[in-house]
């Protein structure tokens, strides 16, 4: 097991949102620790992506993505939270969403701050991630790292993963940058 630090994320956003699946999602909350597995993420660059925040330049609300890579960025759609983190090579700007991870420990907590009747819609979404894990602004800004509560682990999981176009944008580019576990029952629907 190997704490992901910063430099992890000093890459391409493609390569980090590729490389992320599979790796766990460590949230700790007072005694209780939450972990899942990374299962679908998407990738999102500077100002020549329509998708992106970063699209009509820096502002007050998007600055964190040309902030030093490994933050945390967090951001408003629809009254949830959106949970990315800061990735891109140097001079660049970009993050990386994640969508949703497979829930592994702690899904007692995560059953109470998100109350659903079937397991699998508990993470399988970028909303339901961050109300299940209690990820919310306060994190905004913030660097993933166990003193902030936060962070994610490398455990040498390997997985299968496809491809897709971005899920509810209205401008994307033709490269597909949704990356997700291959028959995951919490990849989002």
């Amino acid at each position: 097991m190997v704490i992901i630090r910063s430099e992890f994320f000093r890459r391409n956003p493609k390569v980090v949102a590729i490389d992320l699946l599979g790796k766990i999602l460590v949230r700790k909350i007072d005694d209780k620790t939450l972990e899942g597995m990374i299962v679908e993420t998407e990738a999102y660059f500077g100002q020549d992506d329509p998708a992106s925040r970063a699209f009509q330049g820096k502002k007050n609300y998007n600055k964190e993505m040309w902030e030093e890579p490994g933050k945390i960025f967090i951001y408003n759609v629809h009254n949830n939270w959106m949970f990315n983190i800061v990735a891109h090579e140097d001079n660049k700007v970009g993050a990386v969403l994640i969508r949703a991870v497979h829930p592994l420990k702690g899904i007692e907590e995560m059953m109470k701050n998100r109350i659903v009747k079937d397991i699998r819609e508990l993470t399988s979404g970028p909303g339901k991630l961050t109300k299940a894990f209690k990820i919310d602004k306060s994190f905004n800004g913030k660097f993933l790292s166990p003193e902030n509560s936060i962070y994610i682990e490398d455990r040498g999981i390997k997985v299968e993963f496809d491809s897709s176009h971005r899920i509810g944008v209205r401008k994307d580019l033709k490269e597909k940058l949704r990356f997700f576990v291959v028959n995951d029952e919490f990849v989002s629907r």
